[in-house]
Parts: C-alpha cells; structure tokens; sequence
C-alpha cells in the first residue's frame, strides 16, 4: 500500500470534487481524524491515519485490503467510483433539483406533453397508503 502520485491524486480528486465540490476538503480533515487515501493494485482506499500506521507491520504481499474502497484506476489510467464510497460521499453531495407539475396541470395537459412523477421513499407510500389512489 503505496500514497498516491501527484497525478493520481489529481484523477481522483477530480473525479470527486464533480460530486461533493468543494466538501472534498471536508472528507480529509473530518473532526473525528485525519484520513488519507492509498493504493494498493489499483485499488484506492480511504483510511484513517491511525488505522494505516497500525496496519504498517503487515506486509504488502499479505495485505488484502485496509479502509474503504474508493474506486479503482482503470488500465487507461481513468478512476471508476465505487459503490463503496457512496456511505461516505452522500453527506457531502451536491443537491439535485426535481421539475414538477402539478397534479392539476397534469390532467390539463396536452397528450405530448412531458410530466414528472413524485419521487418519494416506499415509507411515504406505507404511511399514506389509504389516501392514494
């Protein structure tokens, strides 16, 4: 388990900061600790400081993995997020907006028009399941 390159480092930062913006700050220097990322075959992690100077005894060859999987470098040298990384990059995430009409609208509209449906947890169907129809 090796730091990144410089230019390593700009390819995941980059790819990260299209994400969370400028919170990429904050996921380094969090309040619990400072954590850092490593490669080891092609495979970045996130980790903690603390845990990376323990695992320091442990030898490359029989190191099988340590922290989070982050994502991995492809064979082009391109970064590929992981679903690993989403518990870790959703606190920081950029907003998206949803464009809606309203239900009214909705029943008025022309057979070619464009409507967007309410996006909403499968507990807010349990919750109001009587009222739907």
């Amino acid at each position: 388990m090796r730091p990144l390159t410089e230019e390593e480092t700009r390819v995941v930062f980059e790819k990260l900061a299209k994400y969370i913006g400028e919170n990429l700050q904050l996921l380094v220097d969090r309040p619990d600790g400072t954590y850092c990322f490593r490669l080891h075959s092609d495979l970045v992690y996130y980790v903690s400081e603390k845990i990376m100077k323990l695992a320091a005894n442990i030898s490359g060859d029989k190191l099988v993995s340590l922290g989070t999987c982050f994502g991995k470098f492809t064979k082009t040298h391109k970064f590929r997020l992981h679903v690993t990384a989403l518990d870790y990059l959703a606190p920081y995430a950029k907003g998206f907006v949803v464009a809606a009409k309203s239900t009214q609208d909705c029943r008025k509209v022309d057979p070619m028009a464009i409507v967007v449906f309410l996006q909403a947890d499968i507990g807010e169907y349990v919750r109001h399941e009587e009222t739907l129809t």
